[in-house]
């Protein structure tokens, strides 16, 4: 299982730090931030699939993380409670679940 994050796309509620411990407040940019989270690829085509910006890819402001055994659940409500949709989860046949 994989996260998306769109940061760009974050608005600063902080939802998701609630809800799984891989977000984190970043309090001078207005923004959750994805501990652990690599730069998406320009051609994955998820990041194009959940709304991103070619340029919020290209700055490296789509990240994705797999998740840890034993941490779908809360991945899961980390995407569920973004009020914006800046998260997405995907299984590990690339499906999108949230």
């Amino acid at each position: 299982m994989k996260v998306v994050f769109d940061r760009d796309t974050c608005i600063g509620m902080y939802q998701c730090v609630e809800e799984w411990n891989r977000f984190e407040e970043n309090m001078d940019d207005g923004k959750a931030d994805l501990v652990g989270g690599d730069a998406v690829a320009d051609d994955d085509e998820r990041a194009g699939e959940m709304g991103a910006a070619q340029e919020a890819i290209e700055s490296g402001e789509v990240l994705e993380v797999t998740v840890p055994e034993g941490e779908e659940f809360d991945a899961e409500m980390s995407a569920r409670v973004c009020p914006v949709d800046a998260i997405a989860v995907y299984d590990d046949d690339g499906e999108r679940i949230v």
